[in-house]
């Protein structure tokens, strides 16, 4: 039987819920055929939010990883001790994120895009949960926070087109600038690479969720700034606003 989790996320960030079918149930979690849950990767944070059956048992979903035992499926994390009598293998459920959350995630992981493009440098590390968003510069030099601060302000108030496209590992192979991280490489053995365009901004291998313009990104904010090593500038970007769904 197939395993695999249909990821519809990877086409359509805006997705908050799919009608999808029960695989597997076991310690890491529930397995559907298809989801709009983001699994924990490439430094974003998982997704959270129901599973809901037809006769309205409802699972609390508090996290979503990549399954360990059963390439390309996706686990979703119930709480601990959730009642999953209700979601046998067959079951037809409705699942549904949760938007301020994910809305959040989208933001974030753009406006690190922005970052990157302001700051020439190798990427060491990189967290986006719906609180913050942190990249760690591999470097030495000083970095102004308003200086990088109004930076991001402009690239949002320049409403630039974010779009993804998908090039062969061969097209990749032959751009290898277009990777920016060295602590997390592009998935190898599909064929092809998820790539996310800012148009006239950046360009580099990104699977997670996104905006479809910087506009959207909102006022995003350097929150900070850290020397972590000789050669580690951290930097960690927060919402001017107050922020819906952290956590």
């Amino acid at each position: 039987m197939n395993m695999t989790t249909e990821e519809l996320f990877r086409e359509d960030a805006t997705l908050l819920e799919c009608a999808a079918t029960v695989l597997a149930v076991d310690e890491e979690g529930v397995v559907l055929d298809r989801s709009v849950f983001y699994p924990l990767g490439g430094g974003q944070a998982g997704d959270a939010g129901t599973l809901t059956t037809a006769e309205g048992a409802v699972l609390q979903v508090t996290d979503t990883r990549k399954h360990k035992a059963l390439p390309g499926a996706i686990a979703h994390v119930p709480a601990p001790g959730a009642d999953l009598s209700a979601f046998v293998p067959g079951t037809r459920v409705v699942a549904r994120i949760d938007a301020a959350r994910r809305l959040a995630h989208r933001r974030f992981h753009t406006a690190t895009h922005l970052l990157c493009a302001l700051v020439p440098h190798p990427v060491d590390g990189c967290s986006i949960t719906a609180a913050y968003a942190r990249l760690d510069f591999h470097m030495n030099e000083p970095l102004d926070k308003e200086q990088l601060s109004a930076g991001i302000a402009r690239l949002v108030a320049e409403a630039h087109p974010v779009r993804h496209r998908w090039i062969s590992e061969a097209e990749l192979d032959a751009n290898p600038q277009l990777v920016r991280s060295m602590s997390v490489q592009p998935p190898r053995g599909l064929g092809r690479v998820r790539v996310l365009e800012i148009e006239g901004v950046d360009l580099q291998p990104c699977g997670g969720t996104h905006v479809g313009n910087t506009a959207e990104v909102g006022a995003v904010v350097v929150a900070k700034i850290e020397k972590k090593s000789a050669m580690t500038r951290r930097v960690v970007l927060g919402f001017a606003e107050p922020a819906a769904g952290r956590g």
